[in-house]
């Protein structure tokens, strides 16, 4: 007998991803098995798999914990005071003004996250983490920053139900939206600080993937005090600069420039990418963490806005840091994906996502530029469809 007409086909065999969601729907049926939990940790072979899988799920419990053992460090300077050698927790006391056997407490705690180790005699030093941090004064700039954000994330439902003001939102008053408050020079200084901070190891971290010196002139859109664009001009002499950001930002980088004998060279210029064209006579221009700050429709208008601006031999530079990222995916899609969405606006995108934004915007020729660290950020050159490769 034949097939009723309008019957979906029979089959015998489940298509690829059929047997993958059964698979993983018996894997997930084992691991909530307290059965199965059980036998897992007394069998040798699965025993440490199921210590490590415990561990991970702890340490997603008491996560808030450990930022905060590490925030209390950086606000004691623990690790500055070590930096000058290792020290006994007495010493360490007096000089954190701090209780002995609180300072014992915090030592241990610092220590089993690898930020202090202990030494000889009773004595403290730097971990591995710890020195590493020294060396990276923008990360303790964030660290002091972060309260700000765990005061939106206690109650994470309600901030992704968009229920109230974040106090994120208040601290990037200018982000995600094209009405732009009046900002003061005032209002404009901590977040440029904090900004400034963070640039210098994300700066050399695409300079070095992506060489400046072929190009004549460099349009830093959204380039904050000018840090940046003072690194890219360090790196390639001959190059000239333009920053474009809101006026007092701009006002902040100008007096940069002059302070730093570039005045010659470096003009900032205050304008709204958002709503104004962007300046012309650049050859590259560079788009660092300003792309992903916006939803797809501003990020849109900024990327018209530099295909507009630029010659037909230009180039645009995209940094930020990228979902989907391999090794880095609680990076982009937990921390900066609750961030910016407590800061007002935009999300992290796959290189795919900003490809395609690229394309709309103009642009044919689009690389991603393999670099060392793309937990950091990650980098695109992309020029307009019209040039001739």
């Amino acid at each position: 007998m034949g097939r009723p007409t309008g019957a979906a086909p029979a089959t015998h065999a489940w298509s690829r991803s059929g047997w993958r969601d059964h698979c993983l729907a018996v894997r997930d049926r084992l691991l909530a098995s307290r059965r199965f939990q059980h036998w897992a940790a007394t069998f040798p072979l699965t025993r440490p798999i199921a210590r490590r899988r415990a561990r991970q799920l702890f340490d997603l419990c008491a996560g808030f914990v450990y930022s905060q053992v590490l925030l209390a460090c950086v606000r004691l300077r623990l690790f500055a005071l070590l930096a000058e050698g290792p020290q006994t927790a007495a010493a360490l006391a007096t000089r954190m003004a701090v209780p002995l056997e609180a300072t014992r407490l915090l030592l241990r705690a610092a220590a089993s996250l690898r930020l202090v180790e202990a030494r000889s005699e009773g004595r403290f030093g730097l971990g591995a983490l710890g020195a590493a941090l020294l060396g990276n004064p923008g990360l303790a700039a964030l660290i002091e920053h972060h309260p700000l954000f765990y005061s939106d994330l206690r109650d994470p439902v309600a901030l992704l139900c968009a229920q109230g003001a974040p106090k994120l939102g208040d601290y990037w008053d200018y982000a995600g939206t094209k009405e732009r408050p009046a900002l003061s020079g005032d209002r404009v200084a901590a977040y440029s600080a904090l900004m400034s901070a963070s640039v210098p190891l994300i700066a050399n971290e695409i300079l070095d993937a992506y060489r400046l010196d072929r190009h004549r002139c460099l349009l830093d859109v959204g380039g904050g005090d000018g840090t940046f664009a003072m690194i890219a001009a360090a790196r390639a002499p001959g190059l000239r600069l333009i920053l474009f950001d809101l006026p007092p930002v701009a006002a902040l980088a100008q007096r940069r420039f002059r302070s730093a004998g570039m005045a010659g060279r470096a003009t900032a210029i205050g304008g709204d990418f958002l709503s104004e064209p962007l300046p012309t006579g650049a050859d590259i221009i560079a788009l660092i963490r300003v792309i992903h700050d916006h939803d797809d429709v501003s990020a849109l208008d900024v990327l018209r806005a530099a295909a507009r601006a630029l010659p037909r031999d230009g180039a645009l530079l995209l940094a930020e840091p990228m979902s989907g990222t391999a090794g880095a995916e609680p990076i982009s899609d937990a921390y900066f994906a609750l961030y910016l969405l407590a800061r007002g606006g935009g999300k992290p995108r796959t290189p795919a996502e900003i490809e395609r934004l690229l394309k709309a915007a103009g642009f044919g020729r689009i690389e991603t530029v393999r670099n060392s660290l793309p937990i950091l950020t990650r980098v695109v050159v992309a020029r307009r469809g019209d040039v001739i490769c």
